[in-house]
Parts: structure tokens; C-alpha cells; sequence
């Protein structure tokens, strides 16, 4: 029997309202044990959303800290770690110099995460932490984290992932957008509530059709609402919190300013500033589903990164499910933008089994054959807004959606992939392609041969090729198809296409039918 290998390793969080490090022993079975889990307040989230700019003294504190951070790590021997930041230095206008100043004065690499990814990395923690109850079996369950600034909603059906959305409204960001008029108004969470629900009034027409029983909360100072809403009969923490237990709670801090609030229930300002919007937040998702209770599983995204960071060492069960989460998500995007279903199945299917059997050719790796899938199942969606032209529309949708787990330039290579898979191909004059570094324009320029050729063979829309095997005999590489329809039209297609693939791969593609 194989012995499980141990590992210790660190996850930073450089959050708008703290900064956090969870140091971990893992195994190579995927288990996570906590050894330290580390806090400390920042003004990093206030200043941006209040200056659009961190403060210097903020900066000073922030690598202060990570260098106490980095003293604890050395303690441990952590082998690996990854620190990463989220909305409040990746909203900040200055946030390269800042990241520079960390770096050079504590030698930490900090990575700006976007939504997607944080949502992908909170979405890892959950399936690895929550218990068994929990677990999305056969009832919708809606997720909502909540940030400082913004919120994360996503549902479950039957294990998968039906839909996602970011909204920018989290806790610290209301504080800091309405700051003028709670000075003014003697009903400050009111005019809170009017706010927030200007912004989640659409999802009331959504979050019905999916019969959500389930709720799970995260962020938002959870913890603390949870602890002030309890009766405490005992002093064991119960990691949920009932629809009236929440409403109770409302009640009670609703006409309290922040100085009230610190004083009354003995909380830091840290605390006391986000506990009315997380209540109202929580309050008004609560109310659009069928769930009685917000369930807590007290994950973060420092559980997620560790996960992360084990799944990719590993290669344990959890990341096929959260490969699968992805790609959900990505049909997800698709259906709302009315691809045709059937065909962007059937290139999908084609393209992932061109890429495999090419895999000696191409030598790209299992990262690049994740761009090919997501611009396969997308590649159509700009007919959405015009079928002239769609190819560019696609490239436009595509860039700016939220696609789980994909950095910015990473979505970039996906938008080129599916800008390319019709009749124009890159070209230096194009800025899209152009800005591209010599690295990525390889992997756009070698995945849109393939998505090309996967289009060829069912430009006729009526999915006539049943199978595709390749071999290769010197310069030519034979793609043998089945079919028992007429396929002139994917013939003339595949030898209209067979130029450009032939620069690209450096071998002339050559169909032929068999059956």
C-alpha cells in the first residue's frame, strides 16, 4: 500500500477588511488539518471604496503584518503557500505599487484574484468542508457570500451547478457608498434595505424556479450574527441560524448606530461596520427561497486556496468536481445567451477528441484543454446579438463574462479561441490578438486550428460525423470520419480550413471517410 505523503502548507488572504493566513498540514488523500489560523484588521477595503486609492499608513500596516505572517510560516516550515487579494486592492487605482511594496518588503507574491476565481476557490472549500447534511443532494440549495465588497450567490440542483451571479453590494462597500447618507437620515438601515433591494430585485423573478430548500451563508461576519442571535443556553457554537433567530436580530440592532452597536453587544468596529448590511443582506436572499435555516459550514477562501493547492498537487477526487463545476457553469452562460445546444454539444465533443489524439503534435496540456471545451461551448454565443459578424460578438460576450475559475488573461485566451473560429483567423492587426504575449498566442493560434476543424465537420449543424480517429503518416495527418449521410459540404468545409492548420500544427490535415 502507497504511504500518504504530508505536507504543510500556508494560505494568505489579503481581504478589503482583513488579513488572514491558515497554516495546514495536508495529505495526499486530500485531508486538510488546521494548525494556525491568523487575523488582523485592515482599512484596505475602506480606502478603496471610500478614495478609490490605498493610504499609505495602510500599505505600511499591510506588509508589517504579512512579515509576522511570513516569521510564523518559516516556524511551521511550510513548504508551499499562495496569498492572494480580492476586491480591495484589485479595485484600487494604486494597486501596483502596492503589490510592489509587498513584494519587495516581505518577498510575498501576492496574486489579484478576480470574481470567478474567488468564487471558484469558495466553491472548492465547500464541497470539501461541508458535512453530510448539508451536501447538495436532491434539493435546490442557494450559496451566498458575502464580502466586503460584493456578494456571491450561486445554486445547486442535484449536485450541480445551475447558476452564479456577483453583485457589487457587500457589506463594507454599502457602508462606504451610502457614508453620506447615514449621516443624514434617522433611518439609515432603511434607506439600506431600499438600496439592496434596487439591486437584487431581478433575482426574485429568478431563484423560484429552482424550489430552493437549502441555504447556505458564508462571510459576512457569520460567526458574529450567529453567536449574537443564540439564546446561549450553552456555550457550544451551533453553525446555523433559523429565519426568526435572524429577524430577532434585526430587530434588535435596526435603530443602533455603529458606536451603539459596539457598545451593546461588546463587538470591535471592525464587526460593528458590517453587521447591519450582512444581517439585511442575509435577510433579503433568505426571503426569496423556500429555506428556513442558513446553514454555516464556516469555510473561507483560505480553505479553498488549500484545497486548491492540494487538488493540484495530488490530483485528488475534488478536482474532477470542481472541473465539473466549471463547465456547468460555462452551459450555464451558454443557455442564457440561447446557444444551439445540440451543436455546441457536438463540438465540444469533437474538439476535446481531436485535442487528445493530437496531444503529441500540439504538446499542450490540460489547462489549454480547458479553454478549447469553454470556447467550444461558447464559441456560437455571439449570434445572440447578431448573426453577422458573430464570431466578434462572441470574442466580445466572452471577455467580459465571469467564467469560474478563469483569470483575466485567461478569459482573454478563451474570447481569441472563439474570435477565430469562423472565417477570419489572428492576425497581428488585430488588437485582440495582438497584445497577446508570444506564449498565448501560440495556444489561441494552435486551439482555433482544432475548434476550426471540429466547426468543419458539422457546419451543416445536423451532426453527421459519428466518430473521428487520427493518424499520422509523415507531413499529413489523417482524420478518418464516419458517416452514413452525405458530407460533401464538411469535406469542402475541412479543406477549406486545412491551410492555416497545416502552418500552425506542421502537418496537412487530410480527411477521409470511412463506413
Amino acid at each position: 500500500m502507497c504511504k500518504e505523503k504530508h505536507e504543510v502548507m500556508a494560505a494568505i488572504d489579503v481581504g478589503s477588511n482583513s488579513l488572514r493566513m491558515m497554516i495546514a498540514q495536508v495529505t495526499s488523500e486530500g485531508e486538510i488539518i488546521p494548525l494556525e489560523d491568523l487575523y488582523m484588521p485592515t482599512y484596505i477595503g475602506r480606502d478603496t471604496f471610500s478614495f478609490g486609492r490605498i493610504q499609505l499608513e495602510s500599505i505600511h500596516d499591510t506588509c508589517e503584518t504579512l512579515k509576522g505572517f511570513l516569521k510564523v510560516m518559516k516556524d511551521y516550515k511550510v513548504n508551499s503557500y499562495r496569498a492572494v487579494s480580492t476586491s480591495g486592492i484589485r479595485e484600487a487605482e494604486n494597486r501596483e505599487y502596492v503589490l510592489d511594496q509587498i513584494k519587495t518588503r516581505t518577498g510575498l507574491e501576492v496574486e489579484v484574484i478576480n470574481n470567478a476565481q474567488e468564487r471558484f476557490l469558495m466553491s472548492k472549500a465547500i464541497r470539501n468542508y461541508m458535512s453530510s447534511e448539508m451536501k447538495f443532494l436532491d434539493k435546490g440549495t442557494l450559496i451566498v457570500d458575502i464580502r466586503s465588497g460584493g456578494v456571491e450567490i450561486s445554486v445547486y440542483d442535484k449536485g450541480d451547478l445551475k447558476l452564479t451571479e456577483y453583485l457589487k453590494i457587500g457589506s463594507l462597500r454599502l457602508k462606504e457608498i451610502l457614508a453620506s447618507l447615514e449621516r443624514r437620515s434617522l433611518d439609515f438601515p432603511g434607506l439600506m434595505q431600499e438600496f439592496i433591494d434596487s439591486r437584487i430585485d431581478f433575482m426574485k423573478q429568478i431563484l423560484p424556479k429552482f424550489n430552493i430548500k437549502g441555504f447556505v451563508g458564508l462571510g459576512g461576519e457569520l460567526k458574529t450574527i450567529i453567536e449574537l442571535s443564540s439564546k446561549k443556553k450553552d456555550n457550544k457554537f451551533k453553525p446555523k441560524i433559523k429565519k426568526e433567530e435572524l429577524k430577532n436580530l434585526y430587530d434588535r440592532v435596526y435603530r443602533l448606530t455603529t458606536p451603539q452597536i459596539i457598545e451593546e453587544f461588546k463587538i470591535s468596529s471592525h464587526q460593528a461596520e458590517i453587521l447591519v448590511p450582512s444581517i439585511i443582506l442575509f435577510n433579503s436572499f433568505l426571503e426569496m427561497t423556500n429555506a428556513n435555516t442558513i446553514h454555516a459550514p464556516m469555510v473561507s477562501l483560505r480553505h479553498g486556496l488549500l484545497v486548491d493547492m492540494v487538488d493540484d498537487r495530488f490530483n485528488t477526487k475534488g478536482k474532477k468536481e470542481s472541473y465539473n463545476d466549471i463547465i456547468a457553469s460555462v452551459w450555464h452562460i451558454g443557455k442564457k445567451y440561447s446557444i444551439d445546444e445540440v451543436h455546441s454539444k457536438f463540438i465540444e465533443e469533437i474538439s476535446m477528441s481531436i485535442f487528445d489524439q493530437m496531444r503529441d503534435i500540439h504538446v499542450l496540456g490540460e489547462t489549454e484543454k480547458l479553454y478549447l471545451r469553454v470556447a467550444a461551448i461558447l464559441h456560437d454565443i455571439g449570434k445572440y446579438v447578431n448573426h453577422n459578424k458573430h464570431d466578434a460578438h462572441s470574442y466580445n460576450i466572452i471577455r467580459f463574462q465571469d467564467i469560474m475559475a478563469l483569470s483575466d488573461s485567461e478569459l482573454n485566451i478563451v474570447a481569441n479561441i472563439a474570435r477565430y473560429h469562423s472565417d477570419e483567423i489572428p492576425d497581428l492587426s488585430h488588437d485582440n490578438y495582438y497584445v497577446l504575449d508570444a506564449r498565448e498566442k501560440i495556444i489561441v493560434s494552435k486551439l482555433v486550428v482544432i475548434l476550426r476543424i471540429a466547426e468543419a465537420l458539422d457546419i451543416s449543424h445536423k451532426q453527421k460525423i459519428k466518430k473521428v480517429e487520427i493518424s499520422r503518416r509523415s507531413r499529413q495527418l489523417y482524420f478518418d470520419v464516419w458517416s452514413d449521410e452525405d458530407i460533401m459540404l464538411e469535406e469542402w468545409s475541412f479543406a477549406s480550413n486545412s491551410d492555416f492548420f497545416e502552418e500552425v500544427m506542421g502537418y496537412k490535415p487530410v480527411i477521409r471517410r470511412r463506413g
